[in-house]
């Protein structure tokens, strides 16, 4: 060792002071800082984790904000669907309501109008019927001289003849009174002639009173009992008002 330059004891003492130093490095220096590396990593690898858990959680987060505003929009657009299509039923029923309001109104008025219209045709018509009456009674009671009441008079003999003219069906004389009414008095022929075609016909006997109403117009009007053979002018003109009305 001397023969190489080497100081054995320096050497040795270089040797020992070297292991000190590394054993001082590796306990004081080395170790720690080993330590504060292998801290240091697990931090950089704890906050990877955690910034990789953030991110995962950010993106369920984001996917769970999403199907909730989704499932949201849904519920809103179904909401305005009922919506609109419940304002549109009640919009139909408002309107159906609306016309069939409409319709009993013009049904109603229409119906008033048909009522007041038959009124108003009724009092027309019945006007109307008395106006003719009063003119056909005036105009027969100005024509209806007594020969043209001697003709009606035979006319209605000849029509009980030829059985155009029905007598008093069911009606007998018996205990009953018979009475004779025409517009001018009879001729004893003609009482005679009533006596034997039209009462004989009902059978039995009874006091036949022969009167004089010009208001009958003409022909004649046989009553027995509470039955009324009515012939005259006056009757035919009830007929036809009547029927006008």
């Amino acid at each position: 060792m001397e023969g190489l330059g080497i100081n054995l004891g320096t050497f040795i003492l270089q040797l020992l002071s070297f292991a000190i130093l590394l054993v001082v490095l590796r306990k004081w220096v080395y170790t720690p800082i080993l330590n504060m590396l292998d801290k240091r990593r697990e931090s950089i690898a704890k906050g990877l984790e955690d910034a990789r858990v953030a991110a995962e959680a950010r993106s369920n987060a984001e996917k769970d904000a999403a199907k909730i505003i989704g499932d949201a929009q849904a519920q809103a657009s179904q909401m305005v669907r009922d919506a609109t299509d419940r304002a549109e039923e009640a919009g139909r029923e408002v309107k159906a309501s609306v016309e069939a309001e409409a319709a009993k109104a013009r049904e109603a008025a229409i119906a008033d109008a048909q009522v007041e219209r038959d009124r108003i045709l009724g009092d027309m018509r019945s006007q109307v019927a008395a106006l003719a009456m009063a003119a056909a009674q005036k105009l027969i009671g100005e024509t209806l001289d007594e020969k043209r009441q001697r003709a009606l008079i035979n006319d209605f003999f000849s029509g009980v003849k030829a059985g155009k003219v029905e007598v008093l069906e069911g009606v007998t004389l018996s205990g009953a009174s018979a009475e004779v009414t025409s517009a001018l008095p009879l001729t004893p022929e003609e009482m005679e002639t009533v006596k034997k075609e039209i009462l004989s016909k009902m059978g039995g006997q009874a006091a036949v009173s022969f009167r004089v109403d010009p208001s009958i117009l003409g022909g004649l009007v046989v009553r027995v009992g509470g039955k009324v053979l009515d012939a005259s002018v006056s009757g035919q003109l009830e007929t036809l008002r009547q029927s006008l009305s």
